[in-house]
Order: C-alpha cells, then structure tokens, then sequence
C-alpha cells in the first residue's frame, strides 16, 4: 500500500499531522486504462501488393515454353525515370530496336495494348519487366499500374541480360 505524508503548518507551532492516501487503485485503474486503449486501438495496416503469382504445379514438372519476341514486350526501368523497352531478342536488339518512353499519361499502358493487339498468340503475351541497378522502386510500382490499367494480369520481373545491358549503356551514355 502506497502512502503519501504531508505536514500541516498552522500558526507558529507546528502540528504534525499524518494524511494517508492510498495508491492502490489508482495503480490498477492505470493498468485498466493502458490494457483498454491497447486493445481497442486500430493498428496502422501495412500497404502491401498483390503480386498474381503463378498457380504451383502438383506434380513439379518443369514445362518450358517459349514466349517469343512478338508474344512479350520488355520493359528496362533506367535511371532519372527513364523506361525503355523492345521486342528483340539477344541478336537483333540493338539502339534503333529499344526505344525510349516515360510514364507521363498512359502512354506505357498504350505500348502494351498495342504490343498484345500484334502478338501471334494472345494468351501467351507477357509482359517482362527488367529494373537496372540504378532504377527506383517509383517507377516499379508505376509499371505494375501501368500493367493493371492494361488489365494484363501474365507479367514477369527478372534480371537485365547481359546483351540488353550493353545496348542500355551506349543508349544512356
């Protein structure tokens, strides 16, 4: 039991007199109070996105399909914001093939459409998205909107290949 003692002065002599408060429950009614606000208080959710991954395959069996140029359009996310992308493979890329373009309106989401509009086989198009080292995480999440605003839900994110990094660096330099 908690105590607090206070001196009472009247007049010239001093009378003692003891006051006793009891601290108890003002203990227990902060404890009340504290376990209250923490379970009704709402915690701030994180802002997370959903990424449409590819359905595991029960039987782990590798398929190896080939996309192809027509059916996919690449996108490297450069530095300063900029976004170049191509339909080229290791031996016809060059700095005429990848071409240049910014997320400025919709013009990506355009690129898209009109790259699933001449693909071969529609229901193989994909959407390859290659950030550099020097891209920012922005402009990543500006290229997954562009993707859901074309509504093209089969994309990929990998690494730049060495080939595509060669003609990259003589484009930006």
């Amino acid at each position: 039991m908690a105590e607090v003692i206070a001196q009472e002065k009247q007049g010239g002599k001093q009378k003692k007199k003891l006051i006793r408060v009891d601290m108890t429950p003002m203990v227990d009614l902060g404890f009340l109070l504290i376990t209250f606000f923490m379970f009704t208080t709402n915690f701030t959710k994180p802002n997370v996105m959903d990424l449409g991954l590819p359905a595991k395959d029960p039987e782990n069996k590798i398929i190896d399909k080939v996309i192809g140029d027509k059916n996919q359009v690449t996108f490297i996310l450069g530095k300063d914001n900029r976004v170049f992308y191509h339909q080229s493979n290791a031996t016809d890329l060059n700095i005429s093939n990848l071409k240049e373009t910014d997320f400025s309106g919709i013009k990506v989401s355009k690129i898209i459409s009109e790259a699933y509009k001449n693909a071969p086989k529609p229901e193989n198009f994909t959407v390859i998205i290659k950030p550099t080292d020097e891209a920012n995480y922005k402009n990543f999440v500006d290229m997954l909107d562009n993707l859901a605003i074309a509504k093209k839900e089969r994309y990929g994110v990998t690494d730049i290949k060495p080939w595509e990094t060669k003609v990259y660096k003589e484009l930006t330099q």
